[in-house]
């Protein structure tokens, strides 16, 4: 027990601990609501920069967005680290200790309805831990947690029974059932698995082979390489289909970006290109797809070959490789061009962020004033989306227009902020297209979508090894693209389709392409 005497210098420790409990709280509150701030304008800016229409979509927008989403998640992760070993037990602070603070944390969302559930029951005592008494059940608290199960490989052994007639000794067997690759071991889910692994999540088959063996498979690179190039050739009708009925819009949207291509001594700058139609903008029934194709280098020659048949509508950028397409002599037809204008504010974009400039900044208020009332009209037909352009945007248009030549006017020709405002005058008949048109769009962003998967690919895979394998990945691109497109899963899809191909009639592959396949199951799952 404390003597007497000492009871003034006890409660002068003990006001002293507290004041500096009071304290650490405090800046510990702080600390938190500072990071906590921190967290929700992370995620504002990252959100702000994924759906943001009008800004860049560049190879350097990307990047930025990388790193925010990394540094969210470093600083996410440290909380819940801090918080982890707040909750865990401690010793007791000393008196001059700072104790750690409660964190709080965010509201749950509960888990996905249609995961299966399994219920796993904590013991209950069998009587009254006071009294011994007659226990009676009054409810129950259940909490859920989220676990997954291994990935799990089995052998599928195909039995084919064999009989023999007593009467005329006539030997009876089934016939061997179709395989997605002749003699070989690969099932259809792991075949889906490896492709869409490769082009759709741009996961090098060397890593994949790695991750098998950690797993006890062992299935040599080129034993899967083999697998790809069985499956690229038993899907090339499909992908043939694909790019028939990308061909067959009224109008396309299209873009290219780099891929690097190993050479003999240097790596070579190749090009993928893609064409995709995508009609849901101005309310087309037509499901949407993509075509992409391969070249080795960014020639003219290219999209003039893979456009050949084509005449319609080209959305895109102002490359001069194709100039050609437009030209009016040209066989089948000459294609109409509409500009791009997410390029075209791009421009004056970083002008007026970078250099500050206050006319860049006035040229991209007016542009916004148009793309506020182009969204409202996202999604309807065609007539009413051109009945709201003539009406209201047409005005703004030429609003712009005019104001873009009376300020371009006092400028030098040298000046950046007059080669921006060039960039769209010298082809404002292009610019100016969708006001006459319902189903051109502002921007060609459904082809630069399209695109960015490779974009973020080149980190994992470096460079295409062929000019060869940069024609089967552009191939395989169409399909998982299109998948995606029309919201299906495309590892589902593969799968299915790589076990149905073989057997499947010839004339009813329509009914193994994306749009197709998923009405089927959604039928089956009515019916069922």
């Amino acid at each position: 027990m404390t003597a007497p005497d000492d009871t003034p210098d006890d409660i002068d420790r003990l006001r002293a601990a507290l004041a500096a409990e009071q304290l650490a709280r405090r800046e510990a509150e702080a600390r938190a609501a500072g990071a906590e701030a921190l967290v929700l304008q992370l995620k504002l800016l990252i959100a702000k920069l994924k759906h943001d229409k009008f800004g860049a979509s560049s190879e350097r927008g990307r990047k930025l967005i990388d790193q925010l989403e990394l540094q969210l998640d470093e600083l996410v992760t440290a909380a819940s680290e801090a918080a982890t070993a707040a909750e865990n037990p401690a010793p007791k602070n000393a008196p001059g200790d700072r104790p750690t603070p409660p964190v709080r944390k965010p509201v749950r969302a509960p888990l996905p309805a249609h995961l299966p559930r399994e219920r796993v029951v904590v013991p209950a005592p069998s009587a009254c831990p006071c009294c011994g008494g007659k226990l009676s059940k009054l409810g129950e608290d259940i909490t859920e947690t989220l676990e997954v199960i291994p990935r799990q490989w089995k052998v599928v052994q195909t039995v084919r029974e064999r009989f023999s007639c007593r009467g005329c000794e006539t030997i009876t067997q089934p016939p061997a059932p179709f395989h997605p690759i002749a003699r070989g071991r690969a099932g259809p889910n792991l075949l889906a698995m490896i492709v869409e692994a490769k082009f759709g999540q741009h996961l090098p088959l060397n890593r994949q082979s790695d991750n098998f063996a950690r797993e006890g498979i062992e299935l040599g690179v080129s034993t899967i390489a083999d697998w790809v190039g069985a499956c690229t050739a038993m899907l090339a009708p499909l992908v043939l289909l694909v790019d028939a009925h990308a061909l067959a819009a009224a109008r396309l949207h299209g873009d290219d970006t780099t891929v690097p291509l190993l050479a003999r001594d240097k790596a070579v700058i190749a090009r993928v290109w893609t064409y995709v139609r995508d009609d849901r903008p101005f309310g087309g029934p037509a499901p949407p797809a993509a075509m992409f194709r391969y070249s080795r280098d960014r020639a003219g020659e290219h999209p003039r070959r893979h456009l050949a048949g084509y005449a319609g509508i080209l959305q895109a950028d102002a490359y001069a490789g194709y100039n050609e397409l437009y030209a009016p002599g040209r066989k089948p037809g000459p294609i109409l061009e509409a500009a791009c204008w997410a390029h075209g504010r791009r421009k004056l974009f970083k002008l007026a962020e970078v250099a500050r400039a206050p006319l860049a900044a006035e040229a991209v208020r007016r542009i916004d004033l148009i793309f506020d009332a182009e969204r409202a009209i996202n999604g309807l037909p065609a007539e009413q989306r051109l009945a709201v352009r003539q009406q209201d945007i047409a005005p703004l248009v030429a609003a712009l227009g005019a104001w873009m030549r009376e300020t371009r006017a006092k400028l030098s020709r040298h000046n950046d902020l007059a080669r921006a405002m060039n960039y769209m005058l010298t082809r404002w008949e292009a610019f100016t297209r969708f006001l006459s048109d319902g189903r051109i769009c502002l921007t060609n962003n459904a082809a630069e979508r399209a695109l960015r998967g490779i974009a973020l690919g080149r980190k994992s895979w470096l460079f295409a090894g062929s000019d060869r394998g940069g024609e089967r990945a552009a191939a395989m691109y169409s399909l998982i693209i299109t998948a995606k497109l029309n919201d299906v899963d495309p590892r589902a899809w593969l799968a299915d389709v790589l076990a149905r191909i073989a057997n499947h009639p010839a004339s009813r592959l329509h009914e193994l392409l994306p749009w197709n396949w998923k009405n089927a199951k959604a039928q089956q799952a009515a019916a069922a």
